[in-house]
């Protein structure tokens, strides 16, 4: 979707540290991305450093751009364009930034904000898992079209997005998606993320190996999993299991509202490996009823689409006809239902930028 729009929308990666400035035309970048200190702690030079990230981007563009758009950490009121509360890595924005209306009124063109865990799963259902899947459904015969999806991002936190019919769902407050507060599993009174999370996994191996050494990173445990480096082993693949069951918990919750696909992307989907098997065995588990009935925990059957065994499972044909009672007529019946579990194929950023693109594009056109 967008591939062949000519319009261009500027785009920033905003980080605590630097702001990473960009556009993109046709759903691709179209200049090489140009950096400034975000300088997070000091409002009015990141606010300057912000006007000249973007006036030097214009300044190599061909075509004037018709919209800033681009994720900014929260919490946030996304639709009004304001930044504040608790933001450790924006220290300065904590009183409330007007910073979509600065930036509108700056420049005269349309901004639009949100946060990443949103952009990622819109960019993904526009472009991204969604299409690929029902592509390769229709492919190997399959007559079953998906519409709604659930994006995962694990990483510094517990990020999350929800596109019902290509709709992003933003919620009455902008709360909408947010799996990270949910309960966790493990800690019934504390949120998922203290287990779905880089401090998790760092936590879990040091709980399970006794290496208190902070200065290990989850891709130096990745590598200790692959047995590349020297360490727990063990307790290296179990860090990032446990992780797995974690999300698995909030995410079955998650999908017995939302009913679609789920995408995993962010900086720990790299140990998908390890953490696929996890998360997909909790959607599998059963709860029960004190009759003693047990249920699965989500209605619909799961399928690691990273396994080709699964993967071709979940493409294969999944209806019949059945007839009408009393007539000849018959009429189709679905009588299998499924989803599937897959991995970002373009990457967190190219498809938070393509999110970022797409949001603006539509919300203009609408």
């Amino acid at each position: 979707m967008y591939e062949y729009d000519k319009r261009v929308v500027l785009t920033l990666d905003a980080g605590g540290t630097n702001f990473v400035f960009s556009a993109i035309q046709g759903n691709s970048q179209i200049i090489a991305p140009i950096s400034f200190p975000s300088v997070s702690d000091n409002l009015d030079k990141c606010l300057a450093n912000l006007l000249t990230g973007f006036d030097t981007v214009m300044k190599k563009l061909e075509t004037l751009p018709v919209a800033i758009s681009f994720a900014f950490p929260g919490p946030a009121d996304y639709r009004n364009g304001v930044i504040g509360g608790n933001l450790p890595n924006f220290p300065s924005f904590r009183n409330g930034v007007a910073l979509g209306p600065f930036l509108q009124h700056h420049y005269g063109i349309p901004v639009f904000i949100e946060n990443d865990g949103n952009l990622f799963a819109y960019g993904e259902a526009l472009s991204g898992a969604l299409p690929m899947v029902n592509q390769q459904l229709s492919i190997s015969g399959n007559t079953r079209e998906y519409k709604n999806l659930l994006g995962i991002t694990l990483g510094t936190g517990f990020g999350a997005g929800v596109v019902i019919n290509n709709c992003l769902l933003n919620g009455d407050n902008g709360c909408g998606g947010d799996t990270w507060l949910m309960r966790n599993k493990k800690y019934p009174n504390m949120i998922a993320e203290e287990s779905v999370s880089i401090r998790a996994v760092k936590r879990v191996y040091a709980e399970l190996s006794g290496v208190k050494d902070k200065s290990l990173t989850p891709k130096d445990i990745f590598d200790i999993a692959e047995g590349i480096k020297e360490g727990d082993r063990q307790a290296a693949v179990a860090s990032f299991g446990e992780m797995g069951e974690m999300a698995g918990s909030a995410i079955a919750s998650a999908l017995n509202i939302v009913d679609g696909l789920v995408v995993i992307g962010g900086g720990l989907a790299g140990a998908s490996r390890y953490i696929l098997p996890a998360l997909i065995a909790e959607l599998r588990s059963s709860v029960s009823m004190f009759s003693g009935e047990t249920f699965p925990c989500v209605q619909m059957d799961v399928y690691n689409w990273e396994d080709e065994v699964e993967r071709k499972d979940f493409l294969a044909p999944c209806d019949r006809e059945v007839y009408i009672p009393g007539t000849e007529i018959k009429v189709p019946y679905n009588y299998s239902k499924r989803i599937a579990v897959l991995c970002s194929r373009e990457g967190t950023s190219c498809s938070i930028m393509r999110g970022a693109y797409a949001y603006a594009l539509q919300s203009i056109d609408n």
